[in-house]
Order: structure tokens, then C-alpha cells, then sequence
């Protein structure tokens, strides 16, 4: 206990680790500038303060509408996916649930894979077309699971969301599939979101992420304490006067907004949600009220941190950066079940 009371006691400090991060991701590309110049930059932007003269204008440029951007929209997504992660394990009672596990990931790449093959065009929101159409087709999704769930089993158990989330997943990626081998000259497009990718997002999409991490992150921390009582299981949680089926539908609908957002701004990022809410509850204990805030940073942290190989290894190209979540995340997911199938 001594330890864990610790631990929280220096949460603080990754205030500074997070900037550090920030920085160096933001550092790092085929112009290497230093943090130095990176600090006085965004002080210049954010301040007015006049930069010093070594500074050069392309650098300016570089830092501040391409990196900074694109490393902040990595750190948003990666700790809103971890998030949405930890609340989906805590209530389904799953250590190797997601939020992609109820159908969030198949749905908007159903919908993305419609609009790509149809070409639509929507007036006065062209460049954000796409987000939008994956963002509610990603939570459309999860809405048809809650509703069929509590349609089906009047408990809303945890096996029935389950089910109800593999099934809709399984249906709506065998009629993407079958849309792309129809119309396979819009193949590459398709596959490409899904694989995700932070390149050329400019400060839009950071605008666009604050408020749906907001409202999806004070969700969560509403119900900590109720998803701390449903760790002992329904029955205990019932018992203590918790609404078990009400809170568990708005913690369902806080996953939506959260996980529907990233997918929407991001393209399908898979393993992040998985990995990080363990690695939170290993090192600071399993209190929700601790776990959700120290998901979302070390999520973030990861997420910068994997971007970085995602554009430097093969640059100018760009590697998917879910491809290389997954070369991580894929043994973590074996490490997880057969521990746990070990322990059994």
C-alpha cells in the first residue's frame, strides 16, 4: 500500500516527461531541429514573443504547421484509444477486450469504404468528409450492439455485448470485403485508412479531437468509482446500490465518443487500446480514478513514440503506424491470454 501511495504521490511528474516526449517527437523527422529552437518557436506562436535570429523561417514552418500538430493529434489519439481500452476491459471483465472487440473499427471502415467507393462529395465539410463519415458510422455501430444486446438478454450481460459486438464486426467486414473485391481500383484507399496514419493532419484535426476527448474523459472519471465496485463482479455492484445496466450503457456510449473519434481522425489503430490500460494498472494499481488519467498518458507517450519510426524509417514515405502497433502489440496479446490460461 505504501508503494501504490507512492506511486500517486509522483504522478506529477510525468507533467514534464510528457513535454519531454512532445518534444523530442516533434524534433525528430529528415530536418532534425532542436528542442531549443522547438521551445522557442511555439513560444513565438503561442506568446508573440520574438524569435531569436538564428531561427530559419522554413523550420518555423516545419514545427509548427506540420510536427507539433501531428505529434499532439498522436498523443490526443493514443490516450483517448488507451481510455476507451481500459474502460471497455474494466466493464466487460475482460483483459483482452477493446473497444474494436464491439464492432467500433468494422463499422467506420464499413462506412469509409462506402464513401471512398461512392465518391460523395459533402458540401462545407469536404476535408472532413471522411472523419465524420467513420466517426458515425463507428458509433452507429455501437449503438446497433447496445440495443440489440439489451433487446436480446434484459441483463445486458457482459457475454451477450460481446457476442453482439463480434457478430456486427464479422458482418460488417464481410461487406467491406466484399465491396472491395467489386470495386477494386478503390482498394488501396480503403486499406490505407485502415491502417492508420497522422500524415498531413494540420491543427483541424487537433481542434477537432478536444472536445470529443473531453466529453469522453469526464465520462469516465464520473464513473470510476462505480467501475471499481464492477471489478468484484454485477452481483457485488448490485448489492451496493449500483445501477449496473445504466452505467454500463454510459460508459458504453463514453467509449463510442472516445474510440469513434480516434478511429475517425486516425484510421483504424489497433493493440494500443489493449496493451496500455495493463501497463497503467501494473504500475499503478488497479483504482480507476488513477488508471483512466495514466492510461490516457502513457497511451499518448506511446502513440508519439511509435509515430516516430512510422515517418523516419523510410522516409519520405511513411510506414502504417498500425502495422507497427501490431508488430508490438501481437505478442503482448499472446503474452496476456496464455499467462492468463496458465494461471487457470
Amino acid at each position: 500500500m505504501k508503494i501504490l501511495n507512492n506511486k500517486r504521490k509522483y504522478t506529477w511528474l510525468w507533467i514534464p516527461i510528457v513535454i519531454l516526449i512532445l518534444c523530442i517527437g516533434t524534433s525528430i523527422g529528415s530536418s532534425n531541429i532542436n528542442i531549443k529552437d522547438i521551445i522557442n518557436i511555439i513560444i513565438n506562436k503561442v506568446f508573440n514573443v520574438p524569435l531569436p535570429n538564428n531561427i530559419n523561417p522554413q523550420d518555423v514552418a516545419i514545427i509548427w504547421v506540420i510536427r507539433l500538430p501531428r505529434v499532439l493529434l498522436a498523443f490526443i489519439v493514443g490516450g483517448i484509444l488507451s481510455v476507451s481500452g481500459a474502460i471497455t476491459q474494466s466493464i466487460l471483465k475482460n483483459p483482452l477486450a477493446s473497444p474494436y472487440t464491439i464492432g467500433v473499427s468494422a463499422g467506420a471502415s464499413l462506412g469509409v469504404g462506402v464513401y471512398i467507393i461512392l465518391g460523395i462529395s459533402i458540401p462545407f465539410i469536404s476535408s472532413f468528409s471522411l472523419p465524420i463519415i467513420g466517426f458515425l458510422c463507428g458509433v452507429i455501430t455501437i449503438f446497433t450492439v447496445i440495443i440489440f444486446s439489451n433487446k436480446v438478454d434484459r441483463g445486458f450481460s457482459n457475454n451477450t455485448v460481446v457476442l453482439a459486438g463480434m457478430v456486427l464486426s464479422l458482418f460488417a467486414s464481410a461487406l467491406l470485403t466484399t465491396l472491395t473485391a467489386l470495386f477494386s481500383e478503390d482498394l488501396k484507399s480503403i486499406a490505407m485508412w485502415q491502417m492508420g496514419s497522422f500524415s498531413m493532419k494540420g491543427w483541424s484535426y487537433v481542434i477537432a479531437s478536444i472536445p470529443f476527448c473531453i466529453i469522453g474523459l469526464l465520462v469516465a472519471l464520473k464513473y470510476t468509482r462505480e467501475m471499481d465496485i464492477l471489478s468484484f463482479g454485477e452481483e457485488q455492484a448490485m448489492t451496493t446500490g449500483v445501477e449496473v445496466q445504466k452505467v454500463k450503457k454510459y460508459l458504453l456510449i463514453a467509449v463510442a465518443i472516445l474510440s469513434g473519434s480516434a478511429v475517425a481522425l486516425s484510421g483504424v489503430i489497433g493493440f494500443v487500446d489493449l496493451i496500455i490500460p495493463h501497463v497503467a494498472r501494473k504500475v499503478f494499481g488497479s483504482e480507476h480514478k488513477i488508471v483512466i488519467p495514466m492510461s490516457f498518458i502513457i497511451g499518448g507517450i506511446f502513440m508519439v513514440l511509435t509515430d516516430i519510426p512510422s515517418r523516419t524509417v523510410i522516409s519520405p514515405s511513411e510506414l502504417p503506424i498500425g502495422a507497427i502497433t501490431a508488430v508490438i502489440g501481437a505478442p503482448f496479446f499472446a503474452y496476456i491470454y496464455f499467462s492468463k490460461r496458465k494461471r487457470r
